[in-house]
């Protein structure tokens, strides 16, 4: 994740992260539009736009996190080799691959979804964008940072509440939008499925790293994003 993210901030954005779920919803809403505007597109093609587009609107924060977090974790031989992998520019085949990854299921989710009904693949598409900001802060809060002069490391924890409050939002804006047209079993679920996903990310950074990173942080939005659009889509 790159460092402007955390820069000029001071430690306040440890108590911000509530509203991070609040930010997803509202970064999706544009790209959701873009689906509801191009229904008799095909699917795919349409799911793809709507990608990039949110893509641009993040500027690829947290698909950098993504990328550099699989070349450290993936070719890293030890923790302080992932971390320099982690901190160069350059991105690897790890990384090539998890971002075409994610780009692909991501899409082709949206797309079988739309298929079915294409409101139900906009109402997806906000509701994992806010559910997996809310697994990023938890996975914030569960790490020390792995590094002591990171970035992250100078933005601090997020709060207890703050955490709290995030995950509450991003569980409540799932059931608000996808039970209606999904139904309870379906929808909790993906929930469950996708803070196991979370939860799995963040014991394998303990281990690898010891700590969080800038990029690890990002990389869990995009798991939580992939695994979440992913059972929505087997399951309806």
């Amino acid at each position: 994740m790159p460092d402007r993210f955390f820069k000029g901030h001071d430690g306040t954005i440890s108590r911000a992260v509530r509203a991070f779920p609040v930010a997803g919803l509202v970064i999706a809403l544009v790209p959701a539009l873009l689906m509801i505007l191009l229904p008799s597109g095909d699917p795919l093609v349409v799911s793809l736009v709507a990608l990039a587009l949110m893509t641009a609107i993040t500027g690829a924060l947290h698909e950098d996190g993504l990328a550099d977090a699989a070349d450290g974790l993936g070719g890293g031989r030890d923790r302080e080799h992932a971390l320099a992998i982690m901190k160069d520019s350059r991105i690897g085949s790890y990384g090539v691959v998890a971002l075409i990854l994610s780009f692909g299921l991501r899409s082709a989710s949206l797309a079988a979804l739309a298929r079915h009904d294409p409101a139900i693949a906009t109402l997806a598409l906000i509701s994992t964008a806010a559910v997996s900001r809310a697994v990023m802060v938890a996975h914030w809060r569960a790490l020390p940072s792995a590094r002591e002069n990171g970035v992250a490391a100078s933005a601090g924890l997020p709060e207890d509440s703050a955490r709290n409050l995030a995950l509450l939002i991003g569980v409540a804006v799932a059931i608000f939008l996808l039970v209606p047209v999904l139904g309870v079993p379906k929808v909790l679920f993906s929930l469950i499925v996708t803070a196991a996903a979370g939860f799995g990310f963040t014991r394998l950074v303990r281990k690898k790293l010891g700590g969080h990173t800038g990029d690890t942080i990002g990389a869990t939005q995009q798991i939580s994003e992939i695994v979440m659009l992913t059972i929505l889509a087997l399951a309806a």
